[in-house]
């Protein structure tokens, strides 16, 4: 089984366990979603950009992290967490992401120097591979086009953003039902 379904099936084993614990508050509500949003247009602005493995994307969001579409998913996680109210989860994500995205971002690496060698292997030394640098990487040789919808459209990206619609949509009804909100 390769990482990107070991990643997915696995996320369930903590989702439906945080979906009934969670205890949400508006002000929690309020900051995940916030934290939630910055992910998500971080990820819309990489998958607008990246093609994957059939060119070495390095403008963008990749000229300050390798890895900006993790970059999002771990803020987008993080604030969905955040808006659940458990702390416990917040730090059973944190270990689920460093061990499963930690591996991932390891394994693409290896495939990202075999695709495109010296290049891949110039880029890897001068972009971090998850916090960003705050100036662009400029590749010798020029950089590739930018953002466009039809690629986030490609990469099927939306999917992300119904799938944290619906996560917060959830955590917003138990909070009106369960945790006060229709009684006030």
């Amino acid at each position: 089984m390769n990482m990107r379904k070991l990643r997915l099936k696995a996320v369930w084993l903590l989702i439906v366990p945080f979906l009934w614990f969670a205890r949400p508050t508006p002000r929690l509500l309020l900051a995940g979603g916030l934290l939630g949003l910055v992910g998500l247009l971080i990820r819309a602005w990489a998958a607008g950009t990246i093609h994957k493995e059939k060119e070495l994307t390095t403008s963008g969001p990749y000229a300050h992290t390798r890895n900006p579409l993790y970059v999002g998913s771990f803020l987008l996680g993080l604030g969905v967490v955040t808006a659940g109210g458990r702390w416990v989860f917040v730090l059973l994500f944190l270990a689920f992401y460093l061990g499963v995205y930690g591996r991932t971002m390891s394994g693409e690496a290896e495939l990202l120097t075999e695709l495109f060698g010296d290049r891949f292997r110039h880029y890897r030394d001068r972009v971090p591979a998850f916090f960003p640098r705050f100036t662009p990487y400029r590749p010798p040789e020029g950089g590739e086009g930018g953002f466009t919808l039809a690629q986030y459209t490609r990469n099927r990206e939306w999917e992300a953003g119904l799938g944290a619609a619906a996560g917060f949509a959830f955590l917003a009804a138990k909070w009106w039902f369960f945790g006060g909100g229709a009684g006030s």
